[in-house]
């Protein structure tokens, strides 16, 4: 994904490659058009996906979907033989705003700049959301147990999908690395909903699939990184990934070192502001400075805009902090996930399509690595005979957002082809799906009513 640096900042808001430039007022008026869509998209996909039990962010998807290339039209982008003849909201605005068709092409450009800038800017936001969420003190206190779990279910499917994407399918190494390295995210907030529910999340298997999920989450992003960086150039330099994943260790060390020198800087200059903003736009300056160094050294913005969160995590000023960056997320972070399914054809995994088989075909491969790289982390806890390894492994399954995440870096890097983000996709939908209903089956019901009466005798 392209970010800071590489964003191509003259937008065709004021020019673009014709010599006319773009109507500004129109621009405006699609790029507001656009935000109903996805607002709407999201809110709807996230409220019916809430009301069945699972995580809105994967209704955001599945609206984004709706609304965009596969089904609706609404929300489309250059690209992929998309053009402002198959945007609805550019025809709506020919029909009633008098959008001339000569003047269509440059207000398509525009607006699909500036959705895509904002979506860029909402997974900044997200990453550094996450790093306020991430207790360095937690992570330090999970054990070895959850760290072996957390190395495991990042290196076997990643290894398992890439070699097998590689020798398989006959992929390139670089969106092989890419689709393997979706493969390692954990979502730590799906599996605690549901172990909450089933009053497991305080057992032993529940504070291991935490942990291991919350290291997932760190070596994930580093993973992600790096991966992404490779991306740019196209090519695996075995040098430059060295390099990727020594500085980006290294990036997230000096940041929990710079967090005990800059913790009480940061408070005490938030306490000495009085005006508007005085807590969170000290928080942004350090946020994007920070995703501006990561970018500087040829890692991702969202590397450093987590190595922010996570610094910010261990200030007194933390939970206000959490609270004033919430509603700025929930304006922007929707428009990623919206953005990523609006992107997503999948129309390229269409069976009756004989050209579209192998994509289907690598989906399935995409989810059976997914679901059993993840399963057998169970079988690398040690020490606990009594402990059940098959929750512990199915805990891990589920993508959710962290998927999401690495599937809009790759579709915006453009180094995946369409029946691989596709087949992504898909893998992070099932795995979602399938989380809930298999934790609930590997968990017995007495082990769960006998744990809930506990909790009660407790409280």
């Amino acid at each position: 994904m392209q970010f800071l640096g590489e964003i191509n900042f003259s937008f065709p808001l004021l020019a673009t490659n014709t010599t006319e430039p773009a109507d500004g007022s129109m621009v405006v008026a699609a790029v507001l058009l656009s935000l109903v869509v996805v607002y709407l998209a999201s809110k709807v996909g996230g409220e019916i996906s809430n009301r069945v039990g699972l995580p809105p962010v994967l209704g955001e998807l599945v609206g984004g979907v709706f609304v965009g290339i596969s089904v609706m039209h609404l929300l489309v982008f250059p690209g992929g033989g998309a053009d402002s003849s198959t945007s609805l909201i550019i025809t709506f605005l020919q029909t009633t705003a008098g959008l001339s068709p000569e003047a269509a092409p440059q207000v398509f450009a525009a607006q699909s700049e500036v959705i895509t800038v904002l979506s860029e800017l909402g997974v900044i936001i997200l990453l550094f959301e996450i790093g306020l969420e991430s207790n360095l003190k937690d992570l330090m206190a999970v054990g070895i147990q959850a760290t072996v779990v957390a190395i495991v279910g990042v290196v076997v499917p990643f290894t398992a999908g890439t070699v097998g994407l590689m020798t398989l399918f006959g992929v390139g190494a670089v969106p092989a690395i890419f689709a393997g390295a979706a493969l390692t995210a954990t979502s730590i907030g799906i599996t605690s909903k549901v172990l909450s529910e089933l009053g497991k999340l305080n057992s032993k298997e529940g504070q291991i699939i935490l942990g291991a999920a919350v290291i997932d989450d760190v070596l994930g992003i580093i993973v992600l990184a790096v991966v992404a960086s490779l991306a740019k150039d196209g090519v695996v330099d075995v040098g430059k990934v060295i390099y990727l994943i020594i500085s980006a260790t290294a990036f997230l060390l000096g940041a929990i070192v710079l967090g005990n020198v800059f913790n009480k800087s940061f408070v005490a200059i938030a306490d000495n502001l009085k005006t508007r903003g005085e807590l969170i736009i000290p928080a942004f300056i350090f946020a994007f400075v920070m995703a501006y160094l990561a970018a500087v050294i040829q890692l991702e913005a969202i590397l450093g805009a987590f190595a922010a969160g996570l610094v910010l995590e261990e200030t007194d000023k933390r939970i206000e902090l959490q609270k004033q960056v919430i509603p700025i997320a929930d304006m922007l972070v929707p428009i990623f996930f919206v953005t990523v399914g609006a992107k997503t054809d999948l129309g390229v995994l269409n069976p009756a399509i004989p050209s579209n088989r192998e994509g289907l075909i690598m989906a399935i491969f995409l989810i059976t690595v997914a679901i059993i790289g993840k399963v057998i982390t169970g079988l690398s806890v040690f020490g606990q005979p009594q402990i059940n390894r098959l929750a512990i492994g199915v805990g891990m399954i589920p993508r959710g957002e962290v998927g999401l995440v690495f599937a809009g870096v790759g579709a915006a890097s453009g180094v995946l082809s369409k029946p691989l983000g596709a087949a992504i996709i898909m893998m992070v939908i099932l795995t979602t799906f399938l989380a809930p209903p298999l934790l609930r089956f590997v968990f017995p019901e007495s082990d769960t009513l006998a744990t809930e009466s506990e909790q009660l005798i407790k409280d």
